[in-house]
């Protein structure tokens, strides 16, 4: 007889960790907006590196102002489906994909973060800006980051980790 050995899965395959992992992540997240929104002056830049600068400002679409024309609710619902769908592919993948796993937590962090701005302010708070003399990127805050690297994870995952066999 031989002993099969099961690969224990990833740490954010499994529902406890990866739900304190996103709590913690949109702690931090508001955080560091509370004392954005107290301490740093609106639409006033104050440079931190060259092309570093923090800059509080208050964004009323998604992540680095796109579709900010569009109605409040709108993009609340829009958010939640994104979450929804999100949870579900968590669901969904193999629980040794542990790249992909941390990727979605991030994603989900972000925008759950992003959303309590919306129901506590009406907007998002923004507050990194990157820029040179010539040229700036769109001012983006915390959450905004955990997303961008969450939907990076999970594009190396795909990539670079080796799949199972289909049978």
């Amino acid at each position: 007889m031989t002993e099969q050995t099961h690969a224990r899965p990833a740490l954010f395959s499994r529902p406890a960790p990866i739900l304190l992992f996103i709590v913690i992540a949109v702690l931090i997240d508001q955080a560091v907006k509370i004392a954005v929104d107290h301490y740093l002056p609106l639409q006033e830049a104050v440079p931190v590196i060259p092309m570093l600068a923090l800059y509080r400002t208050y964004n009323l679409g998604v992540a680095f102002s796109m579709l900010s024309g569009m109605d409040g609710w709108f993009i609340v619902g829009m958010r939640l489906v994104i979450v929804a769908f999100v949870i579900w592919l968590w669901y969904r993948t193999e629980k040794d994909r542990w790249l992909a796993h941390l990727g979605y937590a991030l994603i989900i962090a972000g925008a759950i973060g992003n959303l309590v701005d919306r129901f506590a302010y009406g907007h998002v708070i923004d507050y990194i800006l990157f820029h040179t003399d010539s040229w700036s990127f769109a001012v983006f805050n915390l959450a905004d980051s955990f997303i961008t690297i969450g939907a990076g994870c999970v594009i190396l995952d795909e990539l670079l980790l080796p799949k199972k066999a289909s049978r």
